[in-house]
């Protein structure tokens, strides 16, 4: 059999001019996958503490305790209880959390959001 001359080159052009956008397309699903479970998670974590809070006054009583309950809700985030706020509106028991999420994908603008969340579990 005989070969084409010249096509190896353009093998590798192609080469280059999809990866690029290959690499940008993964890179952006693994974000947003990791946006998605982290903000689930810290969803998660802050329904479970106000309910603690509303219904459970010997785990949950003070703002302390319900602080330190989400952290141990929050599987596999590093977060501190500095992240959370606790109040009491008239609602019921309110936890609140914000937390910051760096991006893996380093050619956008701005690579750091803000992730929060807010459950209020009436008394």
């Amino acid at each position: 059999m005989r070969r084409r001359s010249g096509s190896g080159g353009s093998v590798a052009i192609e080469y280059a001019l999809v990866l690029p956008v290959l690499l940008v397309m993964v890179l952006g699903l693994i974000d947003v996958s990791r946006l998605l479970w982290n903000q689930t998670t810290l969803d998660r974590a802050v329904e479970a503490s106000a309910r603690c809070a509303a219904i459970n006054a010997t785990l949950c009583g003070t703002s302390v305790q319900i602080k330190d309950y989400a952290v141990t809700q929050a599987f596999g985030l590093k977060v501190t209880t500095a992240m959370f706020t606790v109040s009491k509106p008239a609602c019921g028991q309110t936890v609140q959390a914000s937390m910051p999420f760096q991006l893996i994908i380093p050619w956008l603008a701005r690579t750091s959001l803000t992730l929060t969340a807010t459950s209020c579990y009436p008394a």
